[in-house]
């Protein structure tokens, strides 16, 4: 097996080691050097992640790093392709997480278009609430260019979630998150998604924050260790270590605990682990093989947006 294929596959970076890619100028140096340092760790693609904010803005986002990939042969090595996480999400408390309520809107063919036409056909991956994609006309229209659409960020009932994979959804952004703390004990949009774990792939924040160890372990074994896909979704401090920093919109905090959370502590802002130590989580925290580690971080990603 080549390098290649056992490098490490993040589905979901919204930036990392002291970049963000969610802003509207991003410095060439300094996109080369996070690469540098996603290839030291033994990184061998990403999906560089754009979250919700206004249809103009997040195309500007796109076509900035669409242009630092055609001037760079290591970003465009590194940056292998586009997760587009919003707009299209749900605007409840809770499952709209960290992502801006003013930008949040339905579905729509016109806008996502205008997305994928700036991302110039590296879309691999768009999360979408199904509930907010009227007769799954979005979905369709991703399916049909062969780019994985993910539920996330969404209360879509148990019909709706099997109309969207009739449709061709085909994926769960990180289960256990984008949901509120309090929900129902049995009826939730967490045992929805585990009752379909046989039609779509379940990606998973492994930092023992954003699911307990004890509780990644049973989601896992109910997956099965071909449907599941390890992600960090990591913000700029990723790899930077404790402090304060401000993110886009947001204030955060990283503890030594390297968990990414609101200055009061109060809700998870993204994540600060990188791929490395994902694999160790893994390993030494959940009680995984090393093997079957690194099938969640290396073989399943690609294979659950047909890169492999």
């Amino acid at each position: 097996m080549s390098d290649k294929i056992n490098g490490y596959f993040d589905l979901q970076v919204n930036g990392c080691y002291g970049l963000d890619f969610n802003q509207d100028n991003i410095d060439p140096d300094a996109m080369h050097r996070c690469c540098q340092r996603l290839e030291a760790d033994g990184v061998s693609g990403i999906l560089a992640t754009l979250i919700t904010e206004q249809i103009d803005t997040m195309a500007l986002r796109l076509a900035t790093i669409v242009k630092l990939r055609q001037r760079d042969p290591l970003v465009a090595k590194m940056i292998a392709g586009f997760h587009i996480e919003g707009p299209f999400i749900s605007p409840e408390p809770g499952y709209k997480g960290a992502h801006p309520v003013d930008a949040i809107h339905p579905a729509n063919v016109d806008g996502m278009k205008k997305l994928l036409d700036a991302a110039d056909g590296l879309t691999r991956l768009v999360t979408l609430a199904p509930e907010q994609d009227h007769n799954f006309t979005v979905t369709d229209l991703l399916a049909r260019q062969k780019i994985t659409v993910s539920a996330g960020h969404t209360n879509a009932s148990l019909d709706q979630l099997r109309g969207a994979a009739d449709h061709g959804l085909s994926m769960f952004t990180h289960v256990g998150n984008g949901c509120p703390m309090q929900m129902n004990r049995h009826d939730n949009i967490v045992q929805r998604v585990l009752n379909l774990r046989d039609r779509i792939w379940l990606c998973f924040i492994c930092d023992g924050a954003h699911i307990p160890f004890y509780s990644l372990r049973n989601y896992i074994d109910l997956g099965g260790f071909d449907r599941c896909c390890a992600v960090t979704d990591a913000i700029a401090p990723a790899g930077l270590g404790p402090g304060k920093y401000t993110i886009s919109r947001w204030e955060l905090v990283i503890d030594e605990d390297m968990v990414a959370r609101a200055p009061d502590r109060s809700h998870l802002v993204g994540a600060a682990i990188t791929m490395p130590q994902t694999v160790a989580n893994l390993v030494q925290k959940v009680g995984l093989t090393e093997a079957q580690a690194r099938q969640l971080a290396c073989a399943n990603p690609r294979r659950a947006i047909g890169l492999a």
